[in-house]
């Protein structure tokens, strides 16, 4: 096919990626610990672990999985924030050939169950904190084998110390005889050292990560993301943003540190901060809490002399530009900050290029596609309001209702085909069908046009979905739990313009109990739904607008609010 775009590429950048160079993640992950050993690998709270620590680590816990006797090819959830535990089990989990299922640790219970179920988990490491979650719901589930990961684990700490790392609250600790099954990390650790690690082979075609994401249906779908699908991403997203780190002819930084202040369970942070960063011998400094803002500014004050990229999203830059504390930083080194999960806005950007000297480079890309598709160049200070142009050996084609490709200049369905885009979702094949045609594009539910030069604007959703600080949030979700409620007879859910987080939930309700406050169905949620999918405002009304055959028509509620905003 025609690919406009390759005639703009930064100088440099190659028009396709080389993966002969790696037979899967396993084989890059050892390249990488055996290339850079002596070096710094991952700071947090104080501690720092070499790669070498990493490459030990890694294969004690591995070992610690092996003998537990998964099959190849079992799944091992991983629930935790960005602690140094992330990064040795996502490597323990794929040297031992096994799947990583990456869970938000600020799920409910029933979040968590489904998740566990759908993937059939035989084991998780969860974060002691987040243990009470999993207690309530393992008994509906086939997890068979539970480490408990401590603060102090790997950290040194000293009996008594209190780390500040929740996002919103502590969750209540999980008494012992409610994980009968469960493992200390450091016991696991110990075990698995004795018993010894056994190489595994590991294929292309293997897979190595469920990454669960919103369904319309309302119920969250596993893409399933196989060892080509993320080492394609890498080398893609290493390629793109070389000229940003070449930038000005200036030397190449000694080791590069990326800030790993978005979650892990989250694609962009895993591929762009975790995989990458172990590609390219990187130190990354985790933040457990980024909502903790004088805890990240202090960690963030301690490394701004060596930081050389910072991923973040729109909320995140926005936070640090009206900090304070953060204004009175110095970033010689940063080289590139990548905007991902949300559209950052002219205004955001602007202002970090004029206070850090960096300009904010902005990715596209989804679950299902590993998740980098589409990026605006790193090598230049222009705000383009574009998503920028596809990454090397990436397809995109603009498609009508009925597949065809549109126009150039005219409105068509984001789709995708590239080496990065998934196998498809877990289970699903009726799903799968419905999300990627007969020629392999993945089908975004993004309306993008096109310019002469191949850089692709957004201009509409096709699909309901709500975007909070980066997050996925589909309506479907939030109706079915609201529903729930005896004092609920209709809702909906829509997303509406939020300038703290890009967008937030608003429910439009009709009442089978007139006494039903907007108070009554905000607590309702918080217990049913993670916080970026509560919703955070609640209308009432005596009916909701519907199609002919009954269908509710969220997309009027919205342009009724956006007026009733407006007026």
């Amino acid at each position: 096919m025609d690919r406009p775009w390759l005639s703009h590429y930064p100088k440099g950048v190659p028009h396709d990626i080389d993966m002969s160079q790696y037979g899967s993640l396993v084989e890059l992950i050892d390249d990488a610990f055996s290339r850079h050993a002596s070096r710094d690998a991952y700071y947090s709270m104080g501690k720092t672990l070499r790669y070498a620590e990493i490459d030990a680590l890694s294969k004690a816990f591995a070992g610690w999985l092996q003998s537990r006797g998964l099959s190849p090819g079992a799944r091992v959830a991983l629930m935790m924030p960005n602690i140094l535990q992330y990064p040795v089990c996502i490597a323990a989990v794929l040297r031992a050939g096994y799947v990583v299922v990456n869970v938000n640790p600020m799920y409910t219970a029933r979040e968590l169950e489904h998740q566990l179920k759908d993937s059939g988990a035989e084991a998780i490491v969860v974060l002691e904190n987040f243990a009470f979650t999993v207690a309530q719901v393992i008994s509906h589930t086939a997890i068979k084998h539970v480490v408990v990961a401590s603060m102090g684990d790997l950290l040194g700490l000293v009996k008594g110390t209190i780390v500040n790392f929740m996002v919103r609250r502590v969750k209540k600790m999980v008494p012992d005889y409610a994980l009968p099954q469960a493992t200390s990390f450091r016991a696991a650790l110990s075990a698995g050292r004795r018993h010894g690690f056994k190489p595994v082979k590991v294929g292309m075609d293997d897979v190595a990560f469920l990454q669960y994401t919103g369904g319309t249906t309302g119920v969250a779908k596993g893409a399933t993301l196989l060892h080509r699908n993320l080492l394609a991403n890498v080398l893609q997203s290493q390629a793109w943003l070389q000229p940003g780190i070449d930038r000005g002819g200036k030397p190449a930084p000694e080791q590069i540190v990326i800030v790993g202040a978005l979650p892990l369970y989250h694609v962009f942070a895993l591929t762009v901060c975790c995989l990458l960063g172990m590609r390219s011998g990187a130190l990354l400094v985790l933040i457990p809490n980024p909502r903790d803002m004088p805890a990240m500014i202090k960690v963030l004050a301690e490394f701004q002399q060596k930081i050389v990229i910072l991923p973040a999203v729109n909320t995140l830059f926005n936070a640090l530009l009206r900090n304070s504390e953060f204004a009175k930083l110095k970033f010689p080194a940063l080289r590139i900050s990548v905007g991902g999960g949300m559209a950052v806005q002219r205004a955001v950007a602007q202002k970090w290029l004029a206070l850090t000297g960096c300009p904010i480079c902005e990715g596209y890309g989804l679950s299902e596609t590993s998740p980098s598709a589409i990026s605006t160049p790193t090598d230049t200070d222009e705000y383009s309001g574009t998503i920028g142009m596809p990454l090397p050996s990436t397809e995109v084609l603009l498609l009508d209702d009925d597949g065809v490709p549109v126009p150039q200049g005219q409105p068509g369905e984001i789709s995708i085909r590239g080496p990065q885009v998934m196998s498809g979702y877990w289970n699903m094949p009726d799903e799968t069908a419905n999300a990627i045609n007969a020629d392999g594009f993945f089908k975004s539910g993004d309306i993008g046009v096109m310019d002469e030069r191949g850089f692709i604007r957004i201009v509409d959703r096709k699909k309901d979905m709500i975007l909070v600080s980066g997050f996925n949030v589909y309506p479907n979700e939030v109706e079915d739990v609201v529903m729930e409620h005896p004092g609920v007879r209709e809702a909906a859910a829509v997303g509406i313009p939020d300038e703290s987080c890009g967008e937030s939930v608003k429910l439009f309700i009709v009442r089978d109990d007139p006494a039903l406050t907007e108070r009554d169905v905000l607590n309702f949620c918080r217990d049913r739904l993670t916080g970026y999918k509560r919703p955070r405002h609640v209308e009432f009304r005596d009916e909701l607008p519907k199609t002919n055959v009954g269908k509710i028509l969220r997309r009027a509620l919205r342009d009724e609010h956006t007026k009733q905003a407006s007026a």
